[in-house]
């Protein structure tokens, strides 16, 4: 059986046959392909929806929505609770600056000592303790934001200058000597 059009055309009817054999051999494979993915879709589909119809689905979604807002809001509420605790820490004692000294220098032993005790604005207290063969005097001075009213003592600033630049210096509260 020959046709005049292929005739015409010069094309040999077996590459056609063969052309369309493997093109049928490329689509069964690839309907496999889509066959095997809608499997699995279907699979991850009936595993999501297992139990459930939806109605249930919506209402569990709007539920999980619902938990977002809680989550939100305690998130919202814990940083406002951390502002307020880092602002009543401003209040509290936080910085220390100590410097041991010899008040006279006939007794020796460096047992006088200066002590200053800030919070997180310089405020506080210098305590002051000379200590001498007659006895231990002590002294106090208010220290507003760093600076005192009354004058200080050499060892009293520098002890105030520890107290206050701590952080900067990287002063280590176990020497305290001069």
């Amino acid at each position: 059986m020959e046709s005049k059009i292929l005739a015409e055309i010069g094309v040999d009817p077996a590459i056609i046959l063969i052309v369309m054999f493997i093109l049928i051999v490329v689509l069964f494979f690839m309907v496999i392909n889509a066959n095997m993915k809608y499997i699995r879709l279907k699979a991850s589909y009936t595993s999501f929806m297992k139990g459930k119809d939806g109605k249930t689905l919506e209402e569990s979604i709007f539920e999980r929505f619902d938990e977002l807002d809680e989550v939100t809001n305690m998130a919202l509420k814990n940083r406002q609770e951390i502002r307020n605790l880092q602002e009543d820490l401003l209040g509290t004692l936080q910085k220390v600056g100590i410097l041991r000294y010899d008040a006279f220098s006939e007794m020796g032993g460096n047992l006088s000592f200066a002590l200053t005790l800030l919070d997180g604005n310089n405020n506080g207290y210098i305590i002051n303790s000379m200590h001498s063969r007659e006895g231990c005097y002590n002294y106090i001075k208010e220290i507003v934001k760093g600076e005192s009213y009354i004058e200080l003592s050499e060892e009293e600033a520098e002890s105030l200058d520890r107290a206050i630049y701590q952080e900067l210096a990287g002063l280590d509260l176990g020497n305290m000597k001069k």
